[in-house]
């Protein structure tokens, strides 16, 4: 194909029965990648970082894309965002009530997801399933529906207790995980976790949640094969990262030489061929 040159952002995912399907952002144009499993991929890092905000070009990125001063000024750069249980726009002091309003003001899910292992998480009912895409989870299904960012951070903040909000993503890559019954699990950990959200519920008394009982989504990855061992790749450490192309989940590039976070890398200028 003919050399593409642009920047990164995190790559587009869609899911079908026939099984996810991949597009990477180079510039303003879309690179379809699942015609390009087991063929040789090639991603040169220019050496030019540009702020996925601003534009402006900047030497260092943070927050996966923004430039320093973006990184301290924007809504979605702020530490609530990571902690969404500590929201503070109901005491006046959000960075940006605009943003505010089309991101944390909106629906939020509460979900079970099995990625590399089964794990509670949070998400905006309106990035249902690409956060699932995002995750590398093969199996999701959604808890509760709240109305707002703070309120699904304070019921994910709870369950976190008793089951883990991380996703591994070593073994998340080395291949899919055992298939789980998520109504089963479900019902499991509500029942585990009763009493603590009684207890929330008389803490918080404004806090509501609808419970789901909508049927568990499954996916399934374009992976030709599992690397049988995680080495992670750095334009930093090498500027070009070029190999067979074994395999796309999450946000990862499956290489022969290793595995590359493309999201980590939004706003890095590359050329892909």
């Amino acid at each position: 194909m003919d050399a593409m040159r642009g920047v990164l952002r995190k790559m587009k995912a869609s899911s079908s029965p026939e099984g996810v399907a991949y597009q990477l952002p180079v510039g303003k144009k879309l690179l379809p990648l699942g015609r390009r499993i087991g063929a040789q991929l090639s991603l040169a890092f220019t050496g030019d970082i540009f702020c996925i905000a601003c534009g402006n070009k900047t030497k260092k990125s943070f927050s996966r894309g923004y430039c320093f001063p973006c990184a301290r000024t924007l809504a979605e750069c702020d530490l609530c965002i990571m902690r969404p249980h500590t929201c503070h726009h109901h005491l006046g002091t959000c960075r940006d009530e605009t943003w505010a309003a089309s991101h944390c003001m909106q629906p939020h899910c509460v979900y079970l997801a099995n990625s590399s292992g089964l794990k509670v998480g949070i998400t905006r009912a309106a990035n249902v399933p690409a956060r699932w895409l995002d995750q590398g989870a093969t199996q999701a299904v959604v808890l509760f529906t709240v109305k707002n960012r703070l309120h699904s951070g304070l019921l994910g903040n709870e369950l976190a207790k008793y089951l883990s909000d991380r996703t591994d993503w070593r073994k998340m890559l080395r291949g899919a995980p055992a298939p789980l019954d998520l109504r089963a699990e479900a019902k499991r950990l509500l029942a585990e976790a009763a009493d603590g959200l009684a207890a929330l519920k008389a803490q918080h008394p404004e806090l509501e949640w609808r419970t789901e009982n909508s049927a568990p989504l499954e996916f399934s990855y374009p992976v030709a094969r599992y690397p049988e061992k995680i080495a992670s790749l750095d334009f930093h450490k090498r500027a070009e990262i070029a190999g067979r192309l074994d395999g796309i989940k999450g946000q990862y590039l499956i290489l022969d030489c290793g595995v590359i976070n493309v999201r980590k890398f939004s706003g890095y200028e590359v050329i892909v061929q």
